[in-house]
């Protein structure tokens, strides 16, 4: 990516619209008397003509809402597009619907209503989520059945936890706000 970069200074000997276009970015002017520094700029752009600032001062092509409006165009400038520019610079109600689309297009990937278009993503999104979930349900009925042993029985046998409640009545275990906080010690029995 460094590669790509370089400062504006390098380009102004080749690219004259480019002074131009970063003169304009700070408001107008002369970009050589300014005394602004100028933004980098990518060089990787081939025979595209530089349109506009772009999103970020970069001559770089975006379909975006937030900036609809490209640095440079989307296709080059060749063959019938070449002959259409041309022709656009005249009266556009000689154009056809068809060329007018040709030219659109020559400009822009996609139109805004087709860069805002839902795609679908939520469908692999959930697929994949879903798949999350069942490898972790598989995951805990694999250790619950293999790395996991029976229960004790303090657990699963009523006497032994009455006498485990009982215990910690006994023992006056967490008297504030714990199992006990529920028991009258004067009345011995549970409150109401």
């Amino acid at each position: 990516m460094a590669g790509l970069i370089c400062k504006n200074r390098v380009l102004l000997s080749r690219a004259p619209l480019l002074s131009q276009l970063s003169a304009r970015a700070y408001g107008g002017g002369d970009a050589h008397h300014s005394g602004l520094p100028l933004p980098q700029t990518k060089v990787d752009i081939g025979q595209r003509e530089v349109v506009g600032f772009g999103g970020n001062g970069e001559a770089t092509y975006i379909d975006s809402v937030m900036a609809p409006f490209p640095a440079i165009r989307f296709k080059e400038d060749a063959g019938e597009i070449m002959a259409l520019r041309e022709k656009e610079k005249g009266d556009w109600k000689k154009l056809t619907k068809e060329e007018k689309k040709v030219l659109y297009r020559a400009s822009f990937c996609q139109t805004l209503a087709e860069v805002e278009a839902p795609t679908g993503e939520w469908k692999s999104v959930l697929g994949l989520t879903l798949v999350g979930i069942s490898i972790g349900v598989w995951g805990y009925l694999w250790m619950k059945a293999f790395v996991y042993g029976k229960v004790p029985d303090t657990i699963t046998n009523e006497d032994k936890q009455k006498a485990q409640i009982d215990r910690m009545i006994a023992m006056r275990v967490n008297p504030i706000e714990g199992l006990t906080s529920n028991y009258d010690y004067e009345k011995g029995q549970w409150k109401k």
